[in-house]
C-alpha cells in the first residue's frame, strides 16, 4: 500500500536522544495512525555510534527504514531521505522530537484543504530557552521579516511537511543543494529552512503556518553547537538569500 506519510529524519551524532528512545515514542503514536506511513532515517555520518541504534531498531520494527549517506549537513541528509520517500506528503521532524510526531495531525488537515506546504510553528516564545536566546530569536524574526517571509512567524521549527511532488521541486533549487563545493564539517545549523520556505512561497505553492507544540528535549552533547555562531552564520545565509533573489537567481528559466 502506497503511504500517506512519509516521515524523515536526517540522524547525526543522536546517540544520547536515541538512548532515551525517541524513535518508540514515534512508534507508539504510528501504531494508532490512521493512515499508511514509513520513516526513513538518513544516517548523515554520525560518529557517535548512534547508527548503529537506528540499524537495529530498523530491522526489527516494519515500517522503519535505515539509509545512509556521507556527511553532507541536515539538509542534504533530508533530501536524500525524500528521494527514497514514497509517500503523498513528506514531513521532516527532528530526531530529539521536541516536536512529538502525534502533532502531525495538525499539519494534515491543511493538505485536505489545498494547502501545498504546512509548517509547525512554535510561536514566539520558545520553553526552555534562556532569556539570551529569547532574546535572539526575536532578533533573527525580526530581521528576517524584514527582508522575506514577512507573513511567517516562525520559519525555524524543524516539523513541516510537503507535498512529495512539490519536495522534489524545492530542495535541489536550494542553495546547500545546489552548490556542490559546500563541505558540511560537524553539526551545523543552517538558515535553509528559510530559503526552503522563501523558494514555495516565490513558485506559486499554498503555504500554512500552523502551531504545534514545542519543548526543548535535546539531550545531544555532542553535536557541539555553537549558538553565537549558528546565529551569525544563519543572518548571513538569509542575506544571501536576499540578493539572490535580488539578482534573479530564482527566476524560473
Amino acid at each position: 500500500m502506497t503511504p500517506k506519510l512519509s516521515i524523515v529524519i536526517s540522524n547525526y551524532n543522536e546517540h544520547a536522544n536515541l538512548k532515551r528512545g525517541v524513535l518508540e515514542q514515534m512508534s507508539a503514536y504510528l501504531r494508532e495512525a490512521h493512515y499508511p506511513w514509513e520513516v526513513i532515517i538518513n544516517d548523515d555520518g554520525s560518529s557517535d555510534g548512534g547508527d548503529k541504534i537506528v540499524e537495529n531498531y530498523t530491522q526489527k520494527h516494519p515500517g522503519f527504514r535505515m539509509i545512509r549517506s556521507k556527511h553532507g549537513g541536515k539538509a542534504a541528509g533530508i533530501w536524500n531521505a525524500i528521494q527514497a520517500a514514497k509517500g503523498e506528503i513528506v514531513l521532516f521532524t527532528d530526531m530529539d522530537q521536541s516536536t512529538p510526531l502525534q502533532e502531525v495531525e495538525k499539519l494534515l488537515l491543511s493538505f485536505d484543504r489545498g494547502y501545498d506546504v504546512v509548517f509547525g510553528s512554535r510561536g514566539k516564545m520558545r520553553h526552555n530557552f534562556s532569556a539570551l536566546r529569547q532574546l535572539s530569536s526575536w532578533a533573527f524574526r525580526s530581521f528576517r521579516g524584514m527582508l522575506l517571509l514577512h507573513d511567517v512567524v516562525d520559519t525555524q521549527c524543524g516539523f513541516k511537511a510537503l507535498r512529495l511532488a512539490v519536495a522534489k521541486k524545492i530542495f535541489p533549487l536550494l542553495s546547500v543543494i545546489k552548490d556542490k563545493k559546500v563541505v558540511s564539517k560537524g553539526w551545523t545549523v543552517s538558515a535553509f529552512d528559510v530559503e526552503l520556505l522563501f523558494l514555495a512561497e516565490k513558485l506559486g505553492y499554498k503555504l500554512k503556518e500552523v502551531d504545534v507544540t514545542w519543548k526543548n528535549e535535546d539531550t545531544s552533547i555532542s553535536k557541539q553547537k555553537s549558538f553565537i555562531g549558528e546565529s551569525v552564520d544563519m543572518l548571513k545565509q538569509i542575506i544571501q538569500v536576499k540578493i539572490s533573489d535580488l539578482s534573479g537567481k530564482y527566476d524560473q528559466k
